[in-house]
């Protein structure tokens, strides 16, 4: 049984980095996506980025050239860096994992496994 565990988050005014992490048990490395997405209360939740074993990433639109997503492997860890972080990163982020039928897409989470969330605000 996959279960993960974020950290990482916090309180940080605009402008500021956090990087937060996603600690996995039980995720075999063979074929899989891990993302992590975010969810502000009253809205929809919102895939941040995705990354799959090959290491190919993508990215939402309002996240491109601020956000980089990694893993490492050999810790079992996926990692999402923030820069230039905005008052509208605000939200509870989760990181999901979940065995690949297309590309990764965002809507493919849906069905996998997901962590407990960390919460990240950004000030003004």
């Amino acid at each position: 049984q996959v279960q993960l565990v974020e950290s990482g988050g916090g309180s940080v005014q605009a402008g500021g980095s956090l990087r937060l992490s996603c600690a996995a048990s039980g995720l075999t490395y063979s074929s899989y996506c891990l993302g992590w997405f975010r969810q502000v209360p009253g809205k929809e939740r919102e895939g941040v980025a995705t990354v799959d074993n090959n290491n190919s990433t993508t990215y939402t639109d309002s996240v491109k050239g601020r956000f980089i997503i990694s893993q490492d492997n050999a810790k079992n860890t996926l990692y999402l860096q923030m820069n230039s972080l905005k008052p509208e990163d605000t939200g509870m982020y989760y990181c999901a994992v979940v065995r690949p039928r297309e590309g990764c897409y965002f809507s493919e989470y849906a069905l996998g496994d997901w962590g407990q969330g960390t919460q990240v605000t950004v000030s003004s």
